[in-house]
């Protein structure tokens, strides 16, 4: 995803976006929590297959709250601090916060 942000000097600058996302199984109701640049390719993966982790066992998988972040640096602190709260609650929280869901 890009977006369009002016330098210093007026002009525009061309920035890619990267997103902080929570999934969550419509097997078991379990959360999943990632980071991309491409949530259109990255929900792809984890619904058909095209990925290594946990998530082909739990398919399919609706996305439930997404974050943009301005660095992929950022989005991966952001997934981290998710991934450690180990708090349904507070994930539910988020996403009823942010969503209405």
């Amino acid at each position: 995803q890009l977006a369009e942000h002016p330098d210093l000097s007026g002009q525009l600058q061309v920035r890619v976006m990267f997103y902080v996302y929570i999934l969550q199984s419509k097997l078991d109701n379990s959360f999943y929590i990632g980071q991309t640049k491409n949530l259109d390719s990255r929900m792809s993966k984890h619904n058909f297959g095209r990925t290594k982790s946990y998530t082909i066992r739990k398919r399919p998988w609706i996305l439930v709250y997404t974050e943009k972040c301005q660095t992929r640096m950022e989005a991966r602190k952001r997934e981290s601090y998710l991934k450690g709260l180990k708090n349904r609650i507070y994930l539910e929280k988020i996403i009823k916060e942010n969503t209405g869901r």
